[in-house]
């Protein structure tokens, strides 16, 4: 029992007790003090590749990426090949392709990284990097790199939606699925952005 005017501060319980109300105060105030951090750039974020290694996208500033959300199982998943032929064509002029699976058009994309790995490879020889599965659509589950790239309003609305991103890891154009990695616009929107 407390006994009011007493020195509870030798009790050994109420010692703990203390010393659990401080640390919880404690956590408490660093937890507010550091809300999350908007990325201000695609280059500052990190991810997963599909061995579920960590990568640093701040490995390609400087570099002119074009960002796909790719499935294996969708009428547009014959555009990896003409996003490889893309990568092998463009890559020593500074554009780097960034595969992210997504499933969340049509379930198109339900297998394991390791299955969608074996996939590229076998069908499209794909040798550009791939990324652990995403969310693209807006919502709480939402992937921070689509967060980030649908900043201004454009988020895939099927898969193999592509982002070309600047050197400064801003988005400069955005095209959707039926735009394939062949087409005049989307290598209009890469030079540009190479000479930016």
């Amino acid at each position: 029992m407390i006994r009011p005017g007493a020195d509870h501060s030798r009790d050994p319980m109420n010692r703990n007790v203390l010393a659990l109300v401080l640390c919880a105060a404690s956590a408490g105030s660093v937890l507010a003090a550091e809300p999350a951090k908007e990325a201000a750039s695609l280059y500052d974020l990190k991810v997963k590749a599909l061995d579920g290694k960590p990568v640093d996208l701040g490995q390609y500033k400087g570099t002119v990426t074009l960002v796909v959300n790719t499935a294996s199982q969708c009428g547009f998943t014959p555009q990896y090949q003409g996003l490889q032929a893309l990568r092998e064509e463009m890559k020593g002029s500074g554009v780097e392709v960034l595969g992210f699976p997504s499933n969340d058009f049509g379930g198109q994309e339900p297998g394991s990284a390791e299955e969608i790995q074996t996939f590229c490879q076998k069908n499209y020889g794909v040798t550009f990097p791939m990324f652990q599965k995403v969310v693209t659509k807006a919502g709480p589950e939402q992937s921070p790199v689509y967060a980030f790239l649908g900043k201004k309003g454009d988020l895939p609305k099927w898969n193999f939606s592509k982002y070309v991103v600047g050197r400064d890891g801003q988005v400069r154009a955005f095209f959707g699925s039926k735009v394939k990695p062949e087409d005049a616009e989307l290598r209009d929107a890469l030079q540009a952005a190479l000479k930016q």
